[in-house]
């Protein structure tokens, strides 16, 4: 009996040892930042954010604090928490409060330094869709289920609209999310109600990619209209693994803004300062991404010639490993400059006693068919 009872005890400080060690392995998991490596560009800060996700206020799966946990762990700098308004699966269990989640994560957003913008996901089926609002003053005003007098589909399509003028009323920031999501007759996306929206001014920008997929359509509108673009993870469940590098990260927004401030990251969207890092692209407008190609790659002067070729050095300091085609000029057909690494090249130099090289960088997307080009002439010394 006593050998029963010592075992029990035994048992129990085994568990409780476990358990110790278990707090502290995730102490110092929560304590340990990736420092994504994509570059500021001139003027602006490149602010690395993710403006789509959920908690257990929506149909999230996790507490609000642990999505500024997730965002600082993987190097993000703000973030929006956007909990929808009229899907709330788990109502029996926590009472809708449409402002909970904002409430609960604002603080551990301050002490992460992480910008937490008050949000929500306006959520309809398609058409019209689904619709992220941004920079919020009151969330509650978007809940507009039975304000209508109308019945049936008029009753739907009015309260949506309403929906989205009490986002505009608050000077919200507000975009088109999935565009594809849901799309019926026969794959078709785009309907009368978005041209009224986007024709009013009443929406602002479009999710270009949600998690892992890319709406090529939608970037093509995009530039069409000079409207902001998006790239967020749409993320409900827990987002593990944990491990972020250039293959492996969320989906996220670049924002290039003055300052790490609410203010500035406000500026930036409204102003179209956007690009979207998705799986091993960067896709954007032109003036950005040959911004933060330039700030990436610095191509070294020749160290060295034999017969009638230079040798020289590339250097990708970025996280994105660049993928490279040759449109004309020396160089290897293709060349692939790894992230945070050097690779030496060998061209032949011309009859002007200079090395030209002109490629295609294929993984970054100026149009849905469209790769940056790069250009340049290297010095090759005496």
């Amino acid at each position: 009996m006593e050998g029963k009872r010592v075992m029990k005890r035994r048992t129990k400080l085994n568990v409780a040892v476990c358990c110790v060690l278990l707090a502290v392995v995730s102490s110092f998991a929560a304590g340990q930042r990736y420092e994504i490596g994509i570059p500021d560009i001139a003027g602006y800060k490149t602010l690395k954010c993710d403006f789509h996700m959920h908690t257990v206020f929506s149909d999230g799966a996790v507490w609000p604090t642990v999505r500024v946990d997730e965002a600082w762990r993987d190097g993000l700098d703000a973030i929006a928490i956007t909990d929808h308004i009229e899907y709330q699966p788990h109502k029996n269990d926590i009472p809708t409060n449409y402002k909970r989640s904002y409430e609960i994560a604002r603080g551990k957003a301050r002490d992460r330094n992480i910008l937490l913008v008050k949000a929500a996901e306006i959520t309809r089926d398609t058409p019209p869709g689904h619709y992220n609002a941004l920079f919020l003053d009151t969330i509650d005003a978007l809940d507009t289920k039975g304000q209508s007098k109308a019945e049936g589909q008029a009753a739907k399509d009015e309260e949506f609209l309403l929906a989205i003028k009490a986002a505009n009323e608050q000077k919200a920031f507000v975009f088109w999310d999935h565009p594809n999501w849901q799309a019926r007759n026969g794959g078709r996306v785009w309907f009368d109600i978005h041209t009224r929206l986007f024709k009013e001014k009443l929406v602002h920008g479009i999710e270009v990619v949600n998690d892992g997929t890319f709406y090529t359509d939608s970037f093509k509108w995009c530039l069409e209209r000079n409207l902001p673009i998006f790239g967020n993870s749409d993320v409900h469940g827990p987002l593990d693994p944990p491990t972020v590098n250039h293959e492996n990260h969320r989906t996220m927004t670049l924002v290039f803004a003055r300052e790490k401030t609410l203010e500035a990251l406000r500026d930036a969207i409204v102003n179209g300062r956007t690009a979207v890092w998705f799986e091993d692209k960067l896709i954007g407008r032109k003036e950005y991404l040959e911004e933060i190609f330039a700030a990436s790659v610095e191509v070294k002067e020749a160290h060295s010639k034999y017969r009638n070729n230079a040798y020289f050095e590339v250097h990708n300091k970025s996280e994105i490993t660049y993928q490279l085609q040759k449109i004309s000029g020396g160089g290897p057909s293709t060349v692939v400059l790894p992230a945070q690494r050097t690779v030496v090249l060998r061209a032949p130099i011309s009859e002007e006693g200079a090395v030209d090289i002109a490629y295609k960088v294929t993984n970054l997307l100026i149009g849905p068919a469209e790769c940056l080009k790069f250009e340049t002439t290297i010095d090759i010394g005496g």
